[in-house]
Formats: C-alpha cells, sequence, structure tokens
C-alpha cells in the first residue's frame, strides 16, 4: 500500500515526527512518500491509497505556512480518486491555548470529510506541554495504523 505523508511544521517537530512515521511504516512493508513543500501535483504523481498528515499548529488553530498552499490546492480541486481511501491525522499543538489545540490538525480532518477520506484512527494529539519525544510518543498510535491499514 502506498501511504502519502503530508506535514506542516513550524520549528520542524511535525517534520521530524513524519519522518519517524514513514520509517515506521516503510518497515512494516508500505511504500511511503513524504514531501514537506509537497504540491498537489506532486501527491497526484505518488498515486495515493492512503494518508497520513502530520501537522503542528500556528497562531489562532491555524495550520503551518509550509502546508498553507496544498491545503488550499486539494480543497479547491477535490480529487475525486481520493474517495473512499483510509487517512489518519497527527496533530501537534500546546493545550494551554484551549479551543485552538491541535486546530491544524482539525482543520485536516474536516478536509478528509470533504474529500470523503475515511478516517481510520482518532486522531493522536500530541501536546507539546507534556511532551519532550513526540516522536516516541507517536509510537504505539504508529503500531495501531499499521494494524489498522494492513485490514
Amino acid at each position: 500500500m502506498k501511504v502519502a505523508i503530508l506535514s506542516g511544521s513550524v520549528y520542524g517537530t511535525a517534520e521530524d515526527v513524519a519522518r519517524h512515521a514513514a520509517d515506521i511504516l516503510k518497515s512494516a512493508g508500505f511504500e511511503t512518500w513524504h514531501n514537506p513543500r509537497a504540491s498537489l501535483t506532486d501527491v497526484q504523481a505518488f498515486g495515493p491509497e492512503a494518508f497520513l498528515v502530520v501537522t503542528s499548529t500556528t497562531g489562532m488553530g491555524e495550520l503551518p505556512d509550509n502546508l498553507q498552499p496544498l491545503y488550499s490546492m486539494i480543497r479547491d480541486q477535490l480529487p475525486a480518486a481520493w474517495r473512499g481511501l483510509r487517512g489518519a491525522v497527527i496533530g501537534l499543538g500546546d493545550a494551554s491555548y484551549g479551543d485552538t489545540f491541535c486546530g491544524g490538525g482539525e482543520q485536516m480532518r474536516e478536509l478528509f470529510g470533504e474529500l470523503g477520506v475515511r478516517e481510520v484512527l482518532p486522531m493522536l494529539r500530541l501536546d507539546a506541554s507534556e511532551s519532550v519525544t513526540p516522536e516516541t510518543d507517536a509510537e504505539p498510535w504508529l503500531a495501531e495504523l499499521v494494524t489498522v491499514l494492513r485490514d
């Protein structure tokens, strides 16, 4: 199965988590693709069969600048070929921001809904105020994702 990993990061933490996720998925036998500066054309050329989005949250619950253009392109075009594909989201944020905690991840979940991408696991929320090793903290959830994607 081909898994496209999309990431949005401000300081690099989400990209680190995305790279770690790619390694875990590859080790489990999946073909992965990750480009933090991807265009819609790049993603479509890969021909994904599933998606993993790893994104931090900026400002008032917004997507990071590097993911915003891709998000807008996907939202404008809503590729029909992605309807019914499986997807999952890892959101990074800081719970002290209250209602906007993991807002970037929530935006991607909403986009999945518009696309008809089936969310296969509840979004993993990594709280920067509690986690110093988000890559490691994501491992149990990623192991569950591997199991779900194999079914």
